[in-house]
């Protein structure tokens, strides 16, 4: 379904130049972004920066509008902000990934508010960004979140119809790397987000050599990282968790102390 209009609906002032948008074809819709903060200035300022970029915005200022906005349409992305009065924006990005699975979740945390990114990373964000931020940090972000979504569902070029499927085992589990899935001992589907996904493929071009925290961050996430930045940590605990047989003793996604992690095949 499409993203629906609404009054709180931004269009740019006039088109986008080409440099500047973000469609990636004439005939294709424009990218569309929820914006979800309490603040009004942040939605104003966020709906006009988008709208330029050639998105289609809509903002809600807490999460009971924005349920009803996505009632009526999906969006590409949700930029949620967490503390907001009422249900924060974790529990809403706690409902939207159940509900919404296919949504890009960004959250807004306040700045030095570790356990927010960490719990908003849990429940299955796609990234995150401390306010105050640069809006700019912001649409490249979300521009990071959009491609893995889109390359997920198949908007990259496919991949040649003979040609044999490229699979990765991970312990029990099959990672296919032309469909973009991760499927158990039992041949059923288990769900991964884009990150999940880029993480496991960088894995798989490099079994059995230690892959440092940063290597690991500028290669599947493209950015940097911080010292109290847990992000990968918190990716690797979730994935262990879907592909370990004990995930509090891992053998396929090892932890190398004072360097990072290794994939170990079977």
């Amino acid at each position: 379904m499409m993203f629906q209009p609404a009054t709180d609906r931004y269009h740019p002032a006039q088109p986008a130049r080409a440099a500047e948008s973000d469609a990636m074809a004439t005939d294709m819709p424009p990218p569309a972004v929820l914006v979800v903060d309490d603040e009004p200035e942040i939605r104003t300022l966020l709906g006009e920066y988008f709208a330029r970029h050639g998105y289609t915005v809509q903002t809600a200022g807490h999460a009971a509008a924005a349920r009803e906005l996505l009632a009526r349409g999906t969006p590409q992305i949700a930029i949620l902000d967490v503390n907001m009065p009422g249900e924060n924006g974790l529990s809403l990005a706690r409902w939207l990934r159940e509900a919404h699975p296919g949504v890009g979740i960004v959250i807004l945390t306040t700045a030095g508010e570790s356990v927010d990114r960490i719990v908003g990373l849990e429940l299955g964000a796609d990234d995150y960004l401390p306010k105050p931020f640069e809006p700019r940090e912001l649409l490249a972000r979300v521009r990071s979140v959009i491609r893995r979504l889109q390359a997920a569902a198949g908007v990259a070029a496919p991949a040649v119809a003979d040609a044999a499927p490229r699979q990765v085992r991970f312990g029990a589990c099959r990672l296919d790397l032309d469909m973009r899935r991760l499927f158990g001992a039992d041949e059923q589907e288990i769900e991964i987000t884009a990150a999940e996904y880029d993480l496991l493929a960088l894995f798989a071009r490099h079994p059995n050599r230690p892959l440092s925290r940063d290597t690991i961050m500028e290669q599947a996430h493209n950015r940097g990282w911080d010292v109290f930045d847990r992000s990968i940590d918190l990716r690797m605990m979730r994935l262990r968790r879907k592909i370990e047989r004990n995930p509090d003793k891992p053998e396929v996604l090892k932890t190398v102390r004072n360097v990072g992690y290794v994939f170990v095949p079977g």
